[in-house]
């Protein structure tokens, strides 16, 4: 059976979405859906320009929702960057009103269109818009998934990888909660080296706060030098896409709504073919717990605010 994949978005995020999927051949047919015919058809000659010089085939259609009907998986990359660049606060919730009056039309959409699958959210506020994707859709909450801090979480690692020297993907543990101000690493949870980091920040010149406020800015010091943010947060979605093809059970911190939260923040879960299959439970530090529950309570808050102005 053919692998699809569908893109809501063609913007910077998108469009770095679909290169990666495409060089990699994650899927036979993708479908780009995109409210700017004349880009979308242009990405849509200009991939298959590349066809003959890559290793595999991909078919794509363009603005045609019925086609989702039998993707295996949808990436949402709806926003409108320029809210960012005009906000000099560096709150991913400029984008907040715009995207979410989107969601309302684009849900209603991929509701209607008989999609089945996974939807994977990118687009700002991501845990807000995923609770208000899951609540406009009706589909099944485990089916319905943020990239969240899976994209924080490589920025700690790279500034820990920085600190120690070592490869970024030879860091474990996590970045927790919102996408956003609100977001804590867990270091509980970080290990290097074979040892817990914060044995190790005790015994040398290791500044965890400032690795901690490094990964928290890290998406605003790529939006300040070039205008916005896109292969950082594409790679997660792709990452993410490509568990849920490959049924691949793997462990990843990801948007998503817990029974025990009552909202979407971002919580190591197992991904495979259905979205999320199982959550895992972390031993955090009491200071950890309270900071989550903070997290929670501010992303709630937003949500609540949002939904009372639809």
């Amino acid at each position: 059976m053919a692998r699809k994949v569908g893109i809501i978005g063609l913007g910077n995020v998108g469009s770095a979405v679909a290169h990666a999927l495409i060089a990699q051949g994650v899927a036979d047919d993708y479908v780009f859906i995109d409210a700017n015919e004349r880009k979308v058809t242009a990405d849509q000659l200009d991939f298959q320009d590349a066809m003959a010089n890559l290793e595999m085939h991909g078919n794509i259609t363009i603005n045609d929702w019925s086609a989702l009907e039998d993707a295996d998986v949808v990436i949402s990359t709806l926003g409108n960057i320029k809210l960012q660049q005009d906000n000099p606060s560096g709150d991913r919730f400029a984008e907040l009103k715009f995207t979410s009056s989107m969601v309302q039309s684009v849900g209603t959409n991929l509701k209607e269109s008989g999609f089945n699958g996974v939807l994977i959210v990118i687009s700002n506020p991501v845990d807000v818009i995923t609770a208000l994707f899951q609540q406009v859709t009706g589909f099944p909450t485990h089916k319905v998934i943020g990239t969240g801090t899976l994209l924080d979480t490589a920025r700690m690692q790279r500034a820990v990888g920085e600190a120690f020297d070592l490869d970024p993907r030879s860091v474990s543990g996590y970045n927790l909660g919102e996408h956003g101000n609100s977001q804590f690493v867990a270091w509980s949870t970080v290990q290097v080296l074979g040892q817990p980091i914060a044995k190790l920040a005790d015994a040398g010149d290791i500044d965890l706060a400032g690795i901690e406020a490094d990964a928290r800015k890290g998406g605003f010091t790529v939006l300040n030098g070039k205008g916005y943010t896109s292969y950082g947060v594409a790679t997660a979605a792709v990452r993410i896409a490509k568990a849920v093809m490959a049924d691949a059970h793997a462990e990843l911190v990801v948007s998503n709504r817990r029974d025990d939260m009552g909202i979407y923040l971002s919580y190591p879960a197992v991904i495979g073919r259905d979205g999320v299959l199982a959550e895992a439970n972390l031993d955090l530090t009491n200071d950890e717990q309270e900071k989550l529950l903070a997290s929670r309570d501010f992303i709630q808050e937003k949500f609540d605010e949002i939904v009372d102005t639809l």
